[in-house]
């Protein structure tokens, strides 16, 4: 079969496939979080001392008694069996960045030949899954193979249903035997435990009489490709690398505009509200759905949730996304870059901190200027983007996000902070030491009677920003699309409690004195050191111009971070060391395996995929395109024994292709070959500019032939196909 029958047959079967089958759809109050043990099922099922200490962990983190487990066990047991589930599973996020569950059987044998179901509190509160395969990043040798899964109790436990059963799954923290973390869950809640503690502190210093415990929420929005199965399937670098690693561009692309926002076509959406409804039974609030810039590219956003919690969700809704497109006969394509030439994905993981007593600690209000609390904590933000932008960047680096950064679809490689007019204008005046009236935001009015006028926001949006406040929160818009959001969530977190310890000890030196005027003065002196020593990271320009570019790191001093291979050694920086060890969040040891573990999986994914270029290259590529030239060779042959004139450009231009892209290869190979490296990092380096150049350079000339061969014998499914057949 020629590689046009092939591609012809799989639109044969896109463009006549029987539409999933979709059941009626039950309203929202009728599925909300039924797969879910909330609280609500608890009060049902627990007595009223019990369900109180449980109600106090997950919503203020209070320490549970053990002897609560045990009735909390046989409770969740019950509701999952009545669910259908004959299973349970602690839930657990290691280093992968991907989700890992063990299922375990209720069931229990007696010596009478029956069998029973059990669940007790030590089920509950621990399990030992082998640990020895997972990343560590060296915190242990190859023959220490135990590690512990505890339950997380701040996160409900929840049921995954397949069409043959139910298995209860319960989020968990990941340890070794010698305590070390393994996992994402330990340092975030860790995270968020020294921000409340800082934050704490800095509320009381201002007069702040009740402090409620504080929490740092997430709201993730995910970007993603929809590829129809049938050609995801003949694509060897979408199965395997997530991305094609050879494509020429479709005469149309993304130019017209025309896909952001626009009506989003029926299959797709079919699948939209498939994945809903399962968000929806899991307790995820799905709240925004649309079509994005690229063809073939959707966004599902979430309503924010406490950071812990969103986190967990958020690798469910990646794997809800997974599954759901199987079912509809889609891949779905989480990768950052899964398409040259047009826009790649990413998840913009928008963050705030806030409590009962004080609300959101990042919301203006109407009058921001007289907002302290605000200020105080804006400010911490400006501190910790500017003191730990390299660390920013290196919890956000990847081998797919490096195609994404400093691009002009994606923040720059450069950590700065988009505050709007208003805000800014009034940390300018912070600056110099006062702080007056400011101009508000005021009323649109298009003079139209029909529309009736609203309140204007303080600031426009700054889309070239890759940390953007954005009314009541700030957008850190440069996560990739296939990260988990625990990363960037821990350094947040931290950088925020370092930064409030850091105005704790300010304000002690500065507020002589309780009156309000006092502490407003003394506020203000915090605040301007504050923009004397950090405010050259705040920037309200365009990100993406050259004129930014030099003024950033020439200028202010910015760091410009292009690669992984750039950004994961500034784990290793000391002020990143000392601020993960003074706020307990993750120890030297535990700071040191993360970058082991993550340039290990940086080199491991350029290897495979370096591994595909070669191969596709080699066995579907140079096949296709050497018949292609073989039969227009004959064809040459034939018109000059008949005499007929015939343009051998083609055929020049094909074999130059050929033999440029197989020498290619053979550079790449021995590239390959290469193992001894004087570093990991040097190893990264060389995977960035060494590795990567020459799979470039294949894919250049592969490009080149797939636009010269005859369309009939081209192998691969195009991007024109790809894209735009659905």
């Amino acid at each position: 079969m020629s590689g046009n029958d092939s591609r012809e047959q799989a639109i044969f079967q896109i463009t006549n496939r029987e539409p999933t089958p979709v059941r009626k759809r039950k309203s929202l109050d009728k599925i909300w979080a039924t797969d879910v043990f909330t609280l609500n099922k608890m009060e049902d099922a627990l007595s009223k001392k019990d369900y109180k200490a449980m109600k106090a962990t997950m919503e203020t983190g209070a320490a549970l008694d053990p002897q609560v487990a045990d009735a909390v066990a046989l409770a969740m047991k019950d509701w999952a069996i009545s669910k259908g589930a004959d299973y349970f599973s602690h839930i657990f996020y290691p280093l992968t960045g991907a989700t890992a569950e063990k299922h375990d059987g209720f069931i229990i044998s007696e010596s009478n030949g029956k069998a029973i179901t059990e669940f007790n509190g030590s089920l509950l509160i621990k399990g030992e899954p082998d640990g020895s395969s997972f990343p560590n990043g060296g915190i242990r040798q190859t023959n220490a193979a135990r590690g512990y899964t505890a339950w997380d109790p701040t996160s409900p436990a929840y049921i995954l249903e397949t069409r043959n059963g139910s298995t209860l799954c319960i989020p968990s923290v990941f340890i070794s035997w010698t305590g070390e973390s393994l996992d994402k869950k330990v340092p975030l809640l860790r995270s968020n435990a020294a921000m409340n503690e800082a934050a704490t502190k800095v509320l009381k210093k201002v007069g702040e009489k009740e402090v409620a415990p504080l929490n740092s929420s997430c709201g993730a929005e995910q970007e993603y490709f929809l590829v129809d199965s049938n050609f995801a399937n003949m694509r060897p670098d979408l199965l395997l690398a997530g991305r094609t690693l050879f494509g020429a561009p479709s005469a149309k692309g993304q130019e017209f505009d025309d896909h952001y926002f626009g009506a989003i076509a029926t299959r797709v959406q079919e699948y939209m509200q498939a994945v809903e409804e399962k968000l929806y039974r899991l307790g995820i609030p799905a709240k925004t759905r649309h079509n994005e810039v690229a063809p073939g590219q959707f966004e599902i956003a979430p309503y924010y949730e406490a950071a812990n919690v969103a986190a967990d969700h958020q690798q469910m809704l990646m794997t809800v996304l997974k599954n759901t497109a199987k079912e509809h006969g889609f891949a779905c394509l989480l990768h950052e870059k899964p398409f040259a030439g047009i826009n790649g994905s990413g998840k913009h993981v928008n963050w705030s901190v806030g409590n009962a007593t004080q609300g959101n600690l990042l919301d203006p209000g109407s009058k921001p200027n007289e907002n302290l609390n605000f200020l105080l904590f804006c400010g911490a933000v400006i501190r910790g983007v500017h003191k730990f932008g390299p660390l920013l960047r290196a919890v956000i680096a990847s081998a797919g996000n490096d195609h994404r950064l400093g691009a002009n679809e994606a923040p720059p490689a450069i950590l700065s902070v988009y505050l709007g007019s208003q805000i800014e204008e009034i940390f300018n005046m912070i600056a110099k030491g006062k702080l007056d009236g400011i101009d508000e935001g005021g009323l649109m009015d298009l003079g139209l009677s029909q529309i009736i006028p609203f309140e204007k926001d303080s600031g426009d949006r700054n889309r070239t920003s890759p940390f953007a406040f954005t009314g009541n929160r700030f957008e850190f818009r440069a996560v990739g699309s296939e990260q988990s959001v625990a990363g960037p969530l821990i350094a947040m977190n931290t950088m925020l409690a370092d930064s409030l310890n850091w105005i704790a000890a300010e304000l002690d030196k500065t507020v002589k004195g309780k009156s309000s005027s006092a502490v407003r003065e003394g506020i203000i002196k915090v605040l301007k050191k504050l923009m004397k020593q950090h405010g050259v990271a705040v920037f309200g320009g365009d990100g993406y111009s050259e004129e930014w570019h030099k003024e950033a790191v020439e200028k202010r001093g910015l760091l410009n971070i292009p690669t992984t291979a750039d950004a994961l050694p500034h784990l290793k920086d000391k002020e990143v060391v000392k601020l993960f060890k003074d706020t307990g969040v993750l120890s030297p040891v535990e700071l040191a395996s993360r970058f082991e573990v993550y340039a290990e999986q940086y080199i491991l994914k350029i290897d495979v995929e370096a591994k595909l270029v070669v191969s596709m290259a080699k066995k579907i590529i140079y096949p296709a395109a050497s018949r292609y030239l073989a039969d227009l060779a004959l064809a040459a042959s034939s018109a000059s024994e008949l005499g007929v004139d015939f343009d051998s450009s083609l055929i020049k231009s094909i074999g130059k292709n050929i033999k440029g892209m197989m020498k290619a290869v053979a550079k790449l190979e021995k590239a390959m070959a290469k193992d001894k490296f004087r570093s990991e990092a040097a190893h990264l380096q060389y995977c960035a500019k060494d590795i990567r150049s020459l799979m470039d350079e294949v894919r250049g000339y592969a490009d080149a032939l797939e636009e010269e061969v005859a369309d009939d014998m081209w192998p691969l499914p195009t991007y024109q196909e790809m894209l735009f057949i659905k």
